[in-house]
């Protein structure tokens, strides 16, 4: 992967030996795994003969990509070219693992910094009843756009909706999209009834 790093970022690497970075947009230092406990374990640094470039070599804890990939780096541009359409499954993902993302960090500023008016998000982290209330309401819109024959772009938009809620709620549990979609995987290998018919009562 690849980030920005200061002298505060790469002195808090020296001495943690887990790869810290420093954001630009939040102006603070970050450790990669911090959320998704991908820790990359620091074993050697290394500086380019300009020294204005630096590479951390370390073993990650997990995937080093926020869309789940082992790399940042697993797009050929080779590929690209013969073949410019998005790969939609990796375009799905890393939506998803975006939006995971971006939800964590709301509620790491809870923490952090509780003061000024909560964003949305950060109010659905707070309030269980809200969370919920609005979950349930996000899938009744969702059922009625079946039921009620509405064009497919409001089915997008509902589901939209219901999904980040849901991912909200995730946050919330500690349960990250990885492990939905990996119970998803599990499921691919039996029949609906028979998996249903297995989870424990």
């Amino acid at each position: 992967m690849q980030g920005f790093i200061n002298r505060e970022a790469l002195l808090t690497t020296i001495s943690s030996r887990k790869a810290t970075f420093y954001s630009r947009s939040r102006s603070a230092l970050w450790t990669k795994g911090e959320t998704s406990n991908n820790f990359i374990n620091v074993s050697d640094i290394f500086l380019d003969c300009d020294r204005d470039s630096i590479i951390y070599f370390g073993k990650p804890d997990g995937p080093t990509c926020h869309t789940g990939s082992e790399t940042c780096y697993y797009t050929s541009v080779d590929d690209f070219l013969n073949s410019p359409e998005v790969d939609v499954n990796k375009l799905a993902l890393t939506t998803l693992y975006s939006l995971e993302s971006t939800i964590h960090q709301r509620k790491e500023e809870l923490s952090s910094s509780p003061s000024g008016k909560p964003s949305w998000t950060k109010r659905l982290l707070i309030n269980d009843k809200l969370l919920c209330s609005k979950i349930r309401e996000e899938a009744d819109e969702l059922c009625r756009t079946l039921e009620e024959n509405e064009d497919n772009s409001r089915t997008a938009s509902e589901m939209a909706d219901l999904l980040y809620h849901a991912m909200v709620l995730l946050a919330c549990r500690e349960v990250k999209v990885e492990d939905v979609l990996q119970v998803l995987r599990l499921r691919f290998v039996k029949s609906g009834i028979e998996e249903k018919s297995s989870r424990k009562q």
